[in-house]
């Protein structure tokens, strides 16, 4: 019987000793049943596993099995408890996506990280890939309706309504694939991975269907301890820190990055408590701390704000 809470509800409450309960109350059956699958096997060596936010089959699912391959995975119900997962040593690793190329910022990483104290260790894209999927037997005519992600659902509208689709919303792109392989109703499909299609025995009538062919989605690996990449591999950085209150603060601040030839790649503003005066950036730059152009521009950056937070410097992924 589903849980009379809301799928999100559950997400803020439930920690990862709890997970494969409550998702025998918030998602469908032949998901809860590889939660509690994938979950037995992460138990075997944890120290290898990796916690990802999601139904099994999810994109995220697909980023852990990518990232680390062969490595056991274990599912968990919000971004919390994946991080939780990892501090309480349920899982060596976490991965949590953080922007995707047509929607943004994805998880509020500049909070969960700083009240972690998890290190970035890793970063890793998914091209997100969206497949029809359907019971077997069922052609694409006898489909009315699909539900999915309503993320997922907007980045396949052009194709859902060339096909007389009506979209439905549900909270999840992998646990929208368990329901339909659950009800066995032709007339319903739903939009998930490949993946996804896969774990629950669904015949893709479409795949690829999403509007736009850049749809890329990237994750970040989080660990108890940071972990230097190997010398002479690109590398990447990734830092929070908060401005000063002074005119052309943030111009102080970011000069350094200028005048020493240091390539940011990503620059996001943030408040803290709802105040307007304390603006907080989280900042994604090319090197590591210890290169001699890095080392000066971090320390004009420390001259110039209240703090600097290292989040972690880790390979740069190949997908940039």
């Amino acid at each position: 019987m589903p849980s009379s809470r809301s799928p999100q509800a559950a997400l803020d409450v439930v920690s990862p000793r709890t997970a494969k309960n409550a998702a025998m109350q918030n998602y469908p059956e032949s998901a809860a049943r590889l939660v509690e699958e994938l979950a037995q096997a992460a138990e075997k060596t944890p120290e290898t596993a990796v916690a990802f936010q999601g139904a099994p089959g999810a994109y995220s699912h697909q980023a852990a099995r990518e990232m680390a391959e062969g490595a056991p995975t274990l599912p968990c119900l919000s971004f919390s408890d994946a991080i939780d997962a990892v501090r309480e040593g349920l899982a060596g690793r976490a991965i949590i996506p953080i922007e995707n190329s047509l929607h943004g910022r994805v998880a509020d990483i500049h909070f969960l990280l700083p009240e972690s104290g998890l290190w970035i260790v890793a970063e890793h894209f998914v091209r997100v890939r969206h497949s029809l999927l359907a019971v077997p037997g069922t052609t694409l005519s006898d489909v009315k309706v699909a539900i999915s992600h309503p993320q997922a659902l907007g980045q396949c509208r052009k194709r859902l309504r060339e096909w007389g689709i009506s979209p439905v919303a549900s909270f999840d792109t992998a646990a929208s694939a368990a329901k339909v392989a659950d009800d066995g109703d032709k007339t319903v499909a739903a939009i998930a991975s490949q993946l996804a299609g896969q774990l629950y025995g669904l015949t893709p009538l479409a795949e690829g269907i999403e509007d736009e062919a850049h749809n890329t989605t990237r994750f970040v690996a989080l660990a108890r301890e940071p972990r230097m990449p190997e010398a002479g591999l690109p590398a990447m950085t990734s830092l929070l820190f908060e401005v000063r209150s002074v005119p052309a603060a943030l111009y102080k601040a970011l000069g350094g990055f200028a005048t020493n030839g240091v390539n940011l790649t990503k620059l996001e503003s943030y408040m803290r408590d709802g105040q307007f005066q304390a603006a907080e950036f989280y900042v994604d730059i090319e090197g590591r701390p210890d290169d001699p152009n890095v080392e000066r521009a971090l320390d004009e950056l420390k001259y110039h704000t209240k703090w600097v937070r290292m989040l972690g410097t880790y390979a740069q992924a190949r997908s940039r």
